[in-house]
């Protein structure tokens, strides 16, 4: 699922016959398991019961609409700003590293690219924590999201003075 970027809802059936005390075990069971896909939309149903069944189709049609949105560059943008100014990325061998603009080329499933010096030295916690972040502010459940990394050169490196 991660590797087609395809969004993905996770239903557990049988979801009556679990005992309360189990339950919360078996939620952290599950989170511990999943850990992969943590941004899985999960339902706990039962089918013979019925028991949040109509919670299914909800949370298919979120998943499907997040892989199918496009954010726009200056709406990411700002977004981007805020993040970077509250927390910005860490200085590599005592150089800054400077992320100058992030954009989404295409969605299915919501792939963006950021652009800026020294990416290829950005953790891969910060990548992280601003996956976290897009999927938050932008409403993204249940769908991977791709962050590309555009590293520009600087111009003036090797002229004479």
């Amino acid at each position: 699922v991660i590797e087609a970027g395809r969004a993905l809802v996770l239903a557990f059936n049988k979801w009556d016959l679990v005992d309360e005390d189990r339950r919360y075990l078996l939620d952290k069971e599950i989170d511990r398991e999943l850990a992969r896909v943590p941004w899985a939309r999960r339902v706990n149903i039962s089918a013979s019961t019925g028991r949040a069944v109509q919670k299914l189709v909800p949370a298919l049609e979120s998943a499907l609409d997040s892989w199918d949105k496009r954010i726009s560059t200056g709406r990411l943008n700002r977004w981007l700003e805020g993040v970077i100014d509250a927390n910005p990325p860490p200085a590599v061998s005592g150089r800054r590293i400077k992320i100058r603009y992030m954009t989404q080329p295409k969605a299915r499933p919501p792939h963006f690219v950021l652009f800026g010096n020294q990416l290829s030295a950005l953790p891969t916690s910060y990548e992280r924590f601003l996956t976290n972040g897009l999927r938050e502010t932008f409403a993204l459940p249940g769908v991977p999201i791709r962050i590309t990394k555009r590293t520009s050169e600087n111009p003036y490196e090797g002229r004479k003075r």
